[in-house]
C-alpha cells in the first residue's frame, strides 16, 4: 500500500538536526538577551531598595535620636521641634541628593554598584553618629542646638572625654555623617555639594559662636582653643 504522505512533508516533519541547531541557535541572543534585561533590573531594584532603605534609616535615627537626647538633658517641655534640626535648606539638600540619586540609577545604574564606596559611606555615617552622639551626651546639658548668647549657670565649659581632642565634635561629627550619606548612596555631586555646603556654614557658625564663648569662659577658653583644634578641616 502506497503512503499518502509525501517526501517533502516528511521531510517538515522530522527536520535535519543540524537545521534544529540553526533554527534554535538563532534564539538563543533574544533568549540571553532577556534573561540580561531581567537581571539587570533585578539588581537595579536591589540596588536601590538597600542604598534607600539604609539613607531613610540614617536620616530618621538621627534626627529622633537628637530630640530624644534633648529631651532627655533639658526636659521635654523646654524642647521644642527645633531640636529636629530640620530646616528648610536642609530638606531642600536632602530632596537635591534624592533627585540625583533617581536621575542616576535610572541612566548609570552601574554607578551606584560600587558597593566598597557605599559601604565606606555607611561607615563614615557610623563613625560620624557616634561623634555626635558623644559630642552630646559628654557635654549634657551644656549642650544646646542653637547659639547661646547670654551665659546660664548650669552651662560649663566642657574640656573632658571627647572635648580633650576637638572643640566642636558636635559640628565634626554632623560633617562626617552628612558627608557619608551621599557617599553611601554613591552621589558623586552631592558628596561635594554637601562637604562645601556644610564646612561653609560651620566656618561662619564656629567663630560665631565662639565669641560668646570667650565672653562667657575668657582666658581659660582662650587657653583651651589654642591647644585643641575645631575639629573641622581648615577652620582654626
Amino acid at each position: 500500500m502506497r503512503s499518502s504522505i509525501s517526501p517533502g512533508r516528511a521531510a517538515e516533519s522530522n527536520p535535519n538536526p543540524g537545521i534544529l541547531l540553526v533554527r534554535l541557535g538563532g534564539g538563543i541572543p533574544a533568549l540571553l538577551g532577556l534573561l540580561q534585561g531581567e537581571m539587570a533590573e533585578a539588581a537595579m531594584v536591589y540596588t536601590a531598595s538597600r542604598q534607600l532603605s539604609q539613607f531613610i534609616f540614617a536620616v530618621a535615627f538621627f534626627h529622633s535620636s537628637e530630640y530624644a537626647l534633648a529631651a532627655f538633658f533639658h526636659g521635654r517641655s523646654n524642647v521644642t521641634l527645633s531640636s529636629l534640626l530640620i530646616s528648610k535648606q536642609y530638606v531642600v539638600a536632602m530632596v537635591c541628593a534624592l533627585l540625583e540619586y533617581a536621575i542616576e540609577i535610572l541612566l548609570f545604574p552601574r554607578l551606584k554598584e560600587f558597593w566598597w564606596v557605599s559601604n565606606i559611606g555607611l561607615v563614615t555615617i557610623l563613625i560620624g553618629e557616634l561623634i555626635r552622639k558623644a559630642a552630646v551626651i559628654t557635654a549634657g546639658r551644656s549642650f544646646t542646638h542653637l547659639i547661646r548668647k547670654y551665659h546660664e549657670g548650669h552651662h560649663d565649659l566642657v574640656t573632658h572625654g571627647i572635648y580633650r581632642f576637638v572643640r566642636h565634635p558636635g559640628y565634626s561629627g554632623f560633617f562626617i555623617w552628612a558627608t557619608g550619606t551621599q557617599i553611601m548612596l554613591c552621589n558623586p555631586v552631592c558628596i561635594i555639594a554637601f562637604i562645601v555646603v556644610v564646612w561653609r556654614f560651620f566656618s561662619t557658625r564656629i567663630p560665631y559662636e565662639e565669641f560668646f564663648l570667650r565672653q562667657f569662659f575668657g582666658f581659660q577658653y582662650v587657653e583651651y582653643a589654642k591647644r585643641v583644634p575645631s575639629g573641622l578641616p581648615f577652620i582654626r
